[in-house]
């Protein structure tokens, strides 16, 4: 039988019934849900050393060291460092040649009886794929959508059994491992929003790529990675932050892409409501900016642009959030801060494309009070019109007549600030001609992108499969 096949139970007895996986679970918050599986097929003596529960702020402390933050992942990777240490320093001499050790741990806020708090929780496990192999490791973040507390903890329950599961007998294939995750789930119960895998059994593996797979999935609907390819959790990286987003191909960065976020950060800072918070500032692809012409993403071309935004030094959110008021609704549970968004001004007319909003009941109108409440704002990048020659901004952007008086109203009540830019040899550049130029091996592309991006693409000899 494929492990596909399995339920959740089945699972779990597999891995009881193999004799080489044996260790620990430290389970806080939502009850033990995940070793209860174990226990509850028979056959846990042949994997479970030990099992605990940590719920008293004061005796985690004791345990795994002290933390502000008990959801966190400082606090899962304090867990699983010191109970697999314990489980090798105990059990090693005895029965180390042919086990392979693991500790599973989790950390959880489930619904309470008050209700109100987010319900998400940090998950990993760190083992050994062979006898005495140095150790591996996989972490994950969940948010629980279930309304009720024993369901959110059921759910929890068979993503653990899942995890556990895939790192004994799926780790040499970390994508169908991630796949598996929400087997005899849906992404309508439990969404995973960020994965790591590291350790011996995963050097091959390329975290970025396992981000973009979650969005590709549906596991989530957007995950983030920083600038030296560290997988982020979104709500960490953004937590008690004012947050500036860049919306784009970057297909690939040029010269306009780092002007737009550096005159968008620089009003975005300066505004009332910003001024003197922590910023961060994040580019953004959707998997729609990722297809463009194709079927399917170019994993390929997906590194390729990854790797010139790292060289810029900015963390990447990938999402699935074609429709920009999914973006807005996205950010505005990751902050309580105000939060921008910057694009061209051609992006913004294409928002007053009211096909783009058949699916929703208030049309253009609903989209807009999405996008818009909480007083984000847009941050609008002028574009050089290429038949006319003519600067288009906010100020002279000819939307649909009948959409006119709309586009007034949301400009004047400060929902579109035009950004200034007075060098037309910038506006000209289009990312279509760098890769043209790259692909002609004409050097003229260097001028149109930043230097950092240069060597970039010169040292890893990016973008050279894409024909123009």
């Amino acid at each position: 039988m494929s492990d596909s096949a399995l339920d959740t139970r089945q699972k779990a007895l597999q891995v009881n019934l193999d004799p080489r996986f044996y260790g620990t679970f430290a389970e806080i918050g939502a009850g033990q849900e995940v070793v209860r599986w174990f226990f509850r097929v028979g056959g846990a003596a042949g994997t479970v050393a030990k099992s605990m529960s940590a719920y008293d702020m004061t005796v985690s402390d004791a345990i795994y060291g002290h933390g502000d933050r008990y959801v966190s992942r400082n606090r899962l990777e304090a867990m699983l460092a010191h109970e697999f240490a314990l489980d090798v320093e105990r059990l090693d001499a005895k029965r180390g040649e042919n086990t392979c050790f693991f500790a599973f741990a989790d950390t959880v806020a489930a619904r309470s009886f008050r209700g109100g708090s987010e319900c998400h929780g940090w998950m990993g496990i760190t083992f050994q794929h062979a006898p005495r192999a140095p150790q591996s490791r996989i972490l994950i973040h969940v948010r629980m959508l279930d309304v009720e507390n024993a369901a959110q903890a059921e759910a929890l329950g068979i993503v653990g059994v899942n995890l556990v599961y895939g790192a004994a007998f799926l780790h040499a294939d970390p994508e169908h491992l991630l796949r598996s995750l929400l087997d005899q789930l849906s992404v309508g119960r439990i969404e995973i929003d960020m994965i790591e895998f590291s350790g011996e059994a995963f050097t091959a593996v390329d975290n970025r790529l396992m981000s973009l797979k979650l969005v590709q999935l549906g596991l989530s609907g957007a995950a983030m990675f920083g600038p030296k390819g560290e997988v982020v959790q979104p709500s960490e990286a953004f937590y008690k932050k004012a947050i500036l987003v860049e919306r784009g191909a970057f297909h690939p960065v040029t010269k306009v892409h780092m002007d737009m976020l550096r005159r968008a950060s620089a009003k975005f800072s300066a505004s009332p409501e910003v001024a003197g918070k922590s910023v961060i500032s994040v580019m953004e692809i959707t998997m729609r900016n990722l297809l463009s012409d194709q079927t399917v993403v170019d994993p390929q071309d997906f590194l390729d642009r990854a790797d010139v935004l790292a060289a810029c030094g900015l963390p990447v959110l990938v999402s699935d959030f074609s429709e920009y008021y999914r973006l807005g609704a996205f950010l505005s549970r990751m902050t309580h801060e105000p939060i921008g968004i910057a694009l061209g001004v051609t992006r913004l007319l294409n928002l007053f494309d009211e096909s783009f909003y058949a699916s929703l009941p208030g049309g253009i109108l609903e989209s807009f009070g999405r996008l818009l409440k909480n007083e984000l704002k847009l941050f609008v990048y002028p574009a050089l019109d290429k038949v006319t020659g003519e600067i288009r901004t906010i100020e002279n952007l000819a939307v649909p007549p009948t959409l006119q008086k709309l586009y007034d109203y949301l400009k004047e009540r400060g929902s579109f600030i035009g950004l200034e830019n007075s060098d037309r040899e910038i506006l000209s550049i289009y990312p279509k001609d760098v890769l043209c130029s790259i692909a002609a091996g004409d050097g003229k592309w260097k001028a149109m992108v930043p230097a950092e991006v240069v060597e970039t693409i010169e040292s890893k000899r990016l973008f050279l499969h894409k024909q123009c």
